[in-house]
């Protein structure tokens, strides 16, 4: 798809609410699969599949605790990470590796992880799923600067201090706005503010007040979100609570964390990535990318295409698109005899009320899916690809599970009721707002026809009520809300998809579609932000803020 033919999109997008009534000839053809991106071949020979042992990320030990807070430092930092065999490749990492190490937190008790960034830029952390308050989400020009900078603060006092000598003293003068990022005058409509910037160290405090949940951490920063994701900076936030701890679920070794991403490399080993700007200064990718960059290596805990011997016994598999704008079809092959291999039990949000089984899930960027399968239903020896039907060549390929044939003890099983999941009344809904995800013409990626523009709120919901939210496409678009889950309602006027169960923060958009959900915010107020995971789309404006009061 080149540039001409994705701005011609354009053209053919509808208002807001309207979509599922009209059709959109242009998108259907241009997008006859739905799937976004562009593929970034590699500069090197490329391993073979299923030689590499599954790693599974280390769990992070509190540095200390008391009643009812537990504390946790992460350093961000260059490593040099051996992530394909022989090769060498540099990471901006967390705490040295890729992914992160894992943070595993009780419901109910605070977990205070300090920050500190040692990596050659700035950085944003955001828990993505996390119930957040405002000043620890992750805003994206709540810069960390790295350790070293120069205080943003005592700069704008400066500069102010020489402004108000220039002016003579005129009257109503200010200090100049700290713009927190060089570049960002490249994208339209952007206006400068300094955030909440610090230099060296950050504290977030994540008051532990919601379910049981897979949760992911990763970089925020404006405009450089896709690099940062896609250079190392990402890891998993487990959530527990006594709820899920009663049921007989996998656990231990049987429990495992799989992220799941897709990257390409230089023929130094170094990661490559069609940035704008090779310098870094100016956010975005080359017009060739801009509707998302897919890599030729597919990565399963930072190993490419690996392996794990498994028991004939019940697993828990915590699927987490990290890709930057890649979409998989997630299946096992061979299937099982009588079909449901992946039995879900969990969504963003946490578990459903009852497990649903499929044959494959669809998971776009962003998206968990926590599902359970049972080894026991393959004979001894057999191997058990994890395929992706979105895919073709080496991108068709996941991981391999090598079914053991020794006798294990398996007490754990999926029981029929998992949860008591309080739904939401849409009649309880006080408003009704649409939000247009779309390429509009110069402007780049817009949400309601708008580049992104920090400070600048969309919508403004009052604590503790529902309302029903739109989200129209033009092309694919996967929608994530911070602060709360939403609850899937609607797909073009009819009932959810087959992976809209549960509570959920991102929801999957295919090209032309409207997908109405409820949203309720809790407990914090403040601004926070809904935006395309497309982390290209993202970068090149497609956020929008809204403000909870």
């Amino acid at each position: 798809m080149n540039r001409r033919r994705f701005l011609g999109i354009g053209a053919s997008v509808l208002g807001a609410g309207a979509l599922a009534a009209v059709a959109v000839p242009s998108a259907a053809y241009l997008f006859a699969e739905g799937l976004p991106g562009r593929l970034l071949g590699s500069d090197l020979e490329l391993p073979a599949a299923f030689q590499v042992p599954l790693p599974v990320p280390a769990v992070l030990r509190p540095v200390r605790s008391d009643g009812g807070n537990d504390y946790y430092e992460i350093t961000q930092q260059v490593a040099m990470l051996e992530i394909l065999p022989g090769v060498r490749t540099e990471a901006w990492t967390y705490g040295g590796t890729f992914p992160g190490p894992t943070l595993v937190t009780r419901s109910g008790r605070a977990a205070v992880v300090k920050h500190r960034n040692q990596l050659p830029v700035p950085s944003v952390v955001h828990l993505h799923g996390g119930h957040t308050p405002a000043d620890s989400d992750g805003y994206p020009v709540d810069l960390l600067l790295p350790v070293g900078s120069p205080d943003p603060a005592a700069s704008a006092a400066s500069a102010g201090a020489a402004g108000s000598a220039g002016a003579a003293g005129a009257a109503g003068s200010a200090a100049p706005a700290m713009d927190g990022m060089a570049g960002m005058p490249g994208m339209p409509g952007m206006r400068h503010m300094s955030g909440r910037t610090v230099v060296g160290e950050r504290t977030h405090t994540y008051p532990g007040k919601q379910r049981a949940a897979t949760l992911w951490y990763h970089d925020h920063r404006m405009g450089f979100t896709g690099p940062g994701v896609w250079r190392g900076l990402a890891g998993f936030h487990l959530v527990q609570d006594d709820e899920e701890a009663a049921l007989p679920l996998p656990r231990g070794d049987r429990d495992l964390p799989l992220m799941i991403t897709d990257r390409s490399f230089a023929a130094d080993g170094s990661f490559k990535y069609p940035a704008a700007d090779a310098s870094a200064a100016t956010p975005g990718v080359t017009n060739g990318y801009m509707n998302g960059v897919l890599g030729d290596v597919i990565l399963v805990n930072g190993a490419p295409w690996p392996r794990l011997d498994v028991d004939r016994a019940h697993y828990r598999l915590r699927l987490l698109n990290a890709s930057n704008s890649r979409l998989y079809r997630l299946e096992l092959d061979p299937q099982p005899a009588g079909g449901d291999a992946l039995v879900q039990i969990g969504s963003d949000g946490g578990l459903l009320a009852a497990p649903v089984g499929h044959d494959g899930i669809e998971i776009a960027p962003a998206e968990r899916f926590d599902v359970v399968v049972d080894f026991s239903r393959y004979q001894p020896g057999t191997q058990v690809r994890l395929v992706n039907r979105f895919g073709s060549g080496r991108a068709a390929e996941v991981m391999r599970f090598d079914v053991s044939s020794r006798a294990v003890n398996d007490d754990a099983k999926v029981p029929d009721q998992l949860s008591t999941v309080e739904q939401l009344d849409p009649a309880a809904a006080v408003a009704t707002r649409d939000f247009a995800f779309r390429r509009s013409g110069s402007d780049g990626w817009t949400v309601n026809g708008d580049p992104y523009e920090p400070g600048r709120s969309l919508a403004a919901p009052a604590l503790g009520r529902v309302e029903r939210w739109r989200f129209s496409t033009d092309v694919h678009h996967p929608v994530h809300v911070h602060l709360d889950p939403f609850q899937v309602v609607a797909r073009n006027g009819k009932d959810p998809g087959p992976w809209d169960e549960g509570w959920k923060d991102t929801v999957d958009l295919r090209p032309a579609e409207t997908v109405e959900v409820l949203v309720r915010f809790t407990d914090y107020a403040g601004t926070y932000m809904l935006h395309c995971h497309n982390l290209e789309h993202e970068d090149m404006a497609m956020m929008a803020d809204f403000t909870v009061g």
